[in-house]
């Protein structure tokens, strides 16, 4: 497993759900990310609720400047899904950090994979550790 990056200075990681901006999420999301544009509030606020969800927040001010979630059972399987970097702090390597965070947070569970989908940003991923699917073959998905 490769080390994880540092965050960058004035800048923390919460997974307190209390402390998730569900307003900036939302709206990041529904209008800026090619896989949520134009989400619901309302799909958004339960998809929230019911993941594991990762924020960085500046210390200062205390706003949120990033969001990551994840879709676990903590024991078996995680998806790593709307990972998302405002564009004001884009190129400090918090969405780095942020995933790396998430990755070393789900670590002790013992889980065997941790997936994701990215159309572009196979890089920074790979960076962390993640690598196409050794037998793409063997999965299926169920489109609604």
């Amino acid at each position: 497993m490769t080390d994880t990056p540092p965050l960058a200075d004035g800048y923390e990681i919460s997974t307190d759900p209390r402390r998730i901006d569900a307003e900036r999420v939302h709206r990041w999301l529904s209008t800026d990310a090619y896989w949520a544009m134009g989400r619901a509030r309302e799909k958004q606020d339960r998809a929230i609720e019911g993941s594991l969800n990762f924020g960085v927040y500046e210390m200062v001010s205390g706003d949120q400047v990033a969001y990551a979630r994840v879709i676990t059972d903590r024991a078996t399987f995680a998806w790593l899904c709307d990972v998302y970097v405002d564009p004001s702090v884009r190129g400090k390597g918090i969405g780095t950090a942020l995933v790396g965070a998430v990755r070393e947070h789900l670590g002790p569970y013992g889980m065997k994979r941790m997936l994701l989908a990215t159309q572009d940003a196979h890089g920074v991923y790979q960076k962390l550790g993640f690598a196409p699917l050794e037998r793409p073959d063997q999965w299926m998905a169920l489109y609604f």
